[in-house]
């Protein structure tokens, strides 16, 4: 009797995938203790009572509303912090990784698959999105979910029950940013090339159909805030050259494969779902720009495994098993530097929390604070006690009671007559900012009644954002005294920590949005 062969089982194929993708989504979490305005506004809506944030979500970021609910219940759990503000999408796209690894598994092979998974988690994008407060993660996890259900019907396995839960999935990601539908495309592209047949074309029509029809309220009351979007510029050859390059990586690694027609593989899966939302997207934004890469970066799912199943297919042909494990070593060590950077603040526009810590040492009994634009407010929000003490004047209505993530501002007669009433004031800007022909009244008379009236005695610039101190050279305009010793309505006079003199106020630690 022959002695039986070692049949101890293998680990899964996406264990290390999952793995790897979370110790990237761990390292450098905190971002040096920063926060850039896109999480700020996540920051800010989370922490609003359901009730008050459903009020919000009329006038502004509906689409993302129902991960602002996710996220005030996490805060709710787990307190208000980076970390709990980073980890769901942390998490996201290492569920991500490995349905792309089991995806690589199942079409070609299980060195496919781990290459596929484990590349999916350098490409820079991902990176970038692995560690960032808003639902793009999630949407990419449910996605790659969503994908490898599909993968799982074509193949012969499960009936209603995995349709519907597929259509579920998909009308999930939809109302998490209903432009993650796009995935559909793919996925029909998907059943053209591999000449699915009527019985599963019917069905999943009918799974699209109903995915999308419980996201199409959202779309069309989207549309009412459209405005949000209106600073998106119009598409340039300059911002073509990102998309083109990953499609030609993608078109490359897919010839690899020749994939053949009427054949499940990973190029009649992977091609598609990296092409379509991105040449859709491309094709929607010649007329109304809406490009960015975070709204498709679901499509990263698709060029990671193509490249995995190329490498696979590489090793195949040159009967080298070592390819594989060297490439990605390889590719691991180029994107070395780029990693470190998307975890550094400088890898984000700007940072609401560094200014702060300025303004903290700056601040004096006697001083106001402004913010140019209003936007800026959301540093205030996030780092209250480092305004605390400080007036607001431009401030009439704060965020809760105006149903807004930055408040409503006073005309800009008041706001001049409130900064008049002022010996010193602190303003919170960009730092690059500069007075806009496209800037508003409110905005163009705080920069004319500081350049006309006050001296400036202090800048500073930290990560993006720029505090100046400013005191006054000209004596006070005759009869103007303080605010809220004038009459005027207290909400002039905000202090910003939440400590406001009005009676019984609801404050929130709060901040701005940018799609």
């Amino acid at each position: 009797m022959r002695p039986s062969r070692n049949t101890s089982p293998r680990p899964p194929v996406w264990l290390i995938p999952v793995l790897w993708t979370l110790a990237l989504g761990l390292w450098g979490l905190s971002r040096q203790h920063s926060m850039w305005r896109d999480e700020a506004a996540t920051w800010q809506a989370a922490q609003r009572p359901p009730a008050d944030l459903c009020r919000m979500l009329r006038s502004i970021d509906v689409v993302h509303g129902l991960y602002y609910l996710l996220m005030h219940e996490l805060f709710a759990c787990f307190g208000a912090s980076t970390t709990t503000l980073r980890l769901p999408s942390v998490l996201a796209m290492a569920v991500a990784a490995g349905c792309v690894a089991v995806l690589g598994r199942r079409l070609a092979g299980p060195r496919a698959g781990l290459a596929a998974g484990t590349v999916f988690g350098l490409l820079p994008a991902v990176q970038f999105y692995l560690q960032e407060g808003r639902p793009y993660a999630l949407v990419t996890a449910g996605v790659a979910v969503a994908t490898l259900l599909l993968v799982t019907l074509l193949q012969g396995h499960g009936g209603t029950g995995r349709w519907a839960a597929y259509g579920g999935t998909v009308a999930l990601c939809g109302l998490l940013n209903w432009l993650s539908l796009l995935m559909l495309l793919a996925h029909a592209a998907t059943l053209l090339w591999t000449r699915a047949g009527r019985g599963p074309a019917k069905r999943w029509a009918a799974a699209s159909a109903a995915a999308t029809a419980a996201v199409l309220p959202l779309i069309l009351y989207s549309r009412t805030q459209q405005h949000q979007v209106a600073w998106i510029a119009p598409l340039t050859w300059s911002k073509l050259i990102a998309p083109a390059v990953l499609l030609v990586i993608g078109a490359l690694a897919a010839a690899a494969l020749r994939p053949a027609a009427g054949r499940l593989s990973a190029a009649t899966v992977g091609l598609p779902l990296l092409a379509a939302p991105q040449l859709a997207l491309l094709a929607i934004s010649l007329s109304h720009p809406l490009y960015l890469d975070r709204y498709v970066v679901f499509s990263l799912l698709g060029l990671a495994l193509l490249i995995g199943a190329a490498l696979d297919a590489a090793a195949r042909a040159t009967a080298r098993g070592w390819l594989v494990p060297a490439a990605v070593t390889a590719l691991t060590l180029a994107l070395l530097p780029q990693c470190v950077a998307e975890r550094s603040p400088s890898s984000r526009v700007d940072d609401v929390l560094a200014v702060a810590a300025h303004v903290q040492r700056l601040k004096s009994p006697d001083a106001a604070v402004l913010f140019l634009p209003s936007w800026r407010r959301d540093t205030a929000y996030v780092s209250p006690d480092a305004f605390a003490g400080l007036h607001d004047i431009a401030l009439s209505e704060d965020p809760l009671q105006s149903a807004t993530l930055e408040g409503v501002e006073a005309p800009p007669a008041r706001i001049r007559t409130a900064m008049l009433a002022q010996h010193r004031i602190l303003l919170v800007t960009d730092a690059d900012f500069t007075a806009e022909a496209n800037a508003t009244a409110r905005d163009r008379t705080k920069m004319s009644v500081l350049h006309s009236h006050f001296t400036k005695v202090a800048d500073i610039s930290a990560r993006g954002r720029r505090v100046l101190v400013f005191e006054r050279r000209t004596p006070k305009a005759p009869g103007i005294r303080p605010a809220a010793s004038r009459g005027l309505p207290l909400a002039h006079t905000t202090d910003l920590s939440g400590r406001t003199p009005r009676p019984a106020p609801r404050r929130e630690t709060l901040p701005t949005p940018r799609r």
